[in-house]
C-alpha cells in the first residue's frame, strides 16, 4: 500500500503543474496583445483613427484656402480704401485751419510703394504740379507713405473688362492706365470752405477686387463705393 501511495503522488501532481503553465501561458499572451493594443495608439487614437484625421484636415485645408485668400484680398483693399478716405480728409480739414487751397499729391516709388504730401498754394491760383515743382507751393509736412498700399494692393483696376463708371453707370470707364481722376489733374485739391475738385481715387488687388474713393465738390465729401465685378454694380 505504501508504494501504490507513493507511486500515486507524483501521478497525481502532473496534471496540477501542467494547468498551472497553461494558464501562465494564457496569462502571457493576453498580456502580450494588451501590448500590442496599446502600441497601436498614439495620445488615445489608434495609427488608423490618426491617418483619417489627417486627411480630412487636408482636404478642409484644400477646400477652405482658396476663400482665405480671397478674403485676406478683399479685406486690404478695404483697408487701402479707407486709408486714402482718411488722407482726403485730412487735406480738407488742412484747408479749412489754414484758410487756403491744399492739394493731396500721391506718388509711387519704384519697389510699388505710395506715399502722399500735402501742399499749400502759395501764388493763389491753387496747388498745381509746376508750382510744386518750382517751389512755389511748399509743403505742409514731409512725404508720408500709404501703409496699406503695395504689395499687390494699388491705385489701378483689375483685368477684365472695363468697369462701369460710378457716376453713370450706363457707361464703362476709359482710361484705364490713369487711377487717380481729379478732372485732368492728379492733386485733389480742397479750399477753405472744404470745398474740392471732384475726382475719384481707384484701387484693386489686380485680380477680383475693385473700391473708388470719391470726392463730391461742392462739399468736399469723401465717400468709399466697392465694385462688385459679378454683378458689375457699385455699393
Amino acid at each position: 500500500m505504501m508504494l501504490g501511495g507513493r507511486q500515486g503522488s507524483p501521478t497525481s501532481s502532473l496534471p496540477l503543474a501542467a494547468t498551472r503553465r497553461t494558464m501562465a501561458g494564457r496569462r502571457g499572451i493576453r498580456k502580450a496583445k494588451s501590448v500590442t493594443r496599446q502600441g497601436d495608439r498614439v495620445g488615445g487614437f489608434t495609427v488608423v483613427e490618426w491617418i483619417v484625421i489627417v486627411a480630412i484636415l487636408g482636404l478642409t485645408a484644400s477646400l477652405t484656402l482658396p476663400d482665405l485668400f480671397r478674403l485676406t484680398r478683399s479685406l486690404r483693399v478695404d483697408l487701402a480704401s479707407r486709408e486714402l478716405h482718411g488722407v482726403l480728409r485730412l487735406a480738407r480739414s488742412r484747408a479749412i485751419r489754414e484758410g487756403a487751397k491744399v492739394g493731396v499729391k500721391f506718388r509711387t516709388s519704384g519697389e510699388g510703394r505710395y506715399s502722399f504730401t500735402l501742399y499749400r498754394d502759395g501764388d493763389g491760383d491753387g496747388v498745381l504740379t509746376r508750382d510744386i515743382d518750382a517751389g512755389v507751393d511748399p509743403p505742409l509736412a514731409p512725404p508720408r507713405e500709404l501703409i496699406h498700399l503695395g504689395q499687390r494692393i494699388r491705385l489701378g483696376f483689375p483685368a477684365g473688362p472695363a468697369p462701369r463708371d460710378p457716376g453713370d453707370p450706363t457707361r464703362r470707364l476709359t482710361r484705364l492706365d490713369d487711377p487717380i481722376r481729379f478732372n485732368r489733374s492728379d492733386i485733389a485739391s480742397f479750399n477753405h470752405l472744404g470745398a474740392s475738385t471732384p475726382g475719384s481715387l481707384y484701387i484693386t488687388d489686380g485680380m477680383h477686387f475693385l473700391s473708388v474713393v470719391r470726392v463730391f465738390g461742392r462739399t468736399g465729401k469723401v465717400k468709399i463705393l466697392r465694385y462688385d465685378v459679378a454683378s458689375e454694380t457699385w455699393r
